[in-house]
């Protein structure tokens, strides 16, 4: 699928998480990553395969339950060389049955590029206010 808005790679984004699609969802990134990803120990991933298996662990984590990915505060800026997106993502867990089991949120932050025709994420950083007293991340609103 060719996307060429940074508003089409956010609602494929938002379907492939929703519908647990590998393939959707890593066809969204280039290659040649740069991700800051606030899950997990690693400070950044570079390598497109130990994202996608990153990917497959969170997918296959969560049994029956659906994610649902909302956005908010949406700010686009488009160049002749790239894309930026930025927003701020609400995460719901939903049941089977469609009820809400929980939520939080994350910041979000998109370098897009154009490559052979469709845009690719070819940087990604995520991340959530700290609280200085506790120095626990803040993934409410």
């Amino acid at each position: 699928m060719r996307l060429t808005s940074p508003e089409q790679v956010l609602q494929t984004y938002k379907n492939a998480v929703e519908q647990k699609d590998l393939k959707a969802y890593i066809g969204l990134y280039h290659n040649q990553i740069s991700i800051f990803d606030m899950w997990g120990p690693q400070w950044t991933v570079e390598d497109s395969l130990v994202w996608q298996h990153s990917t497959e662990e969170w997918f296959g984590s969560l049994g029956e339950e659906k994610v649902r990915v909302e956005s908010e505060e949406v700010q686009v800026r488009v160049t002749a060389q790239m894309s930026f997106l930025t927003a701020i993502l609400k995460y719901s867990a939903v049941s089977p049955d469609q009820k809400i089991l929980r939520y939080l949120y994350n910041r979000l932050t998109w370098v897009l590029e154009p490559i052979d025709g469709s845009l690719r994420i070819t940087h990604q950083h995520t991340s959530a206010p700290i609280d200085h007293a506790s120095l626990l991340a803040s993934l409410k609103r």
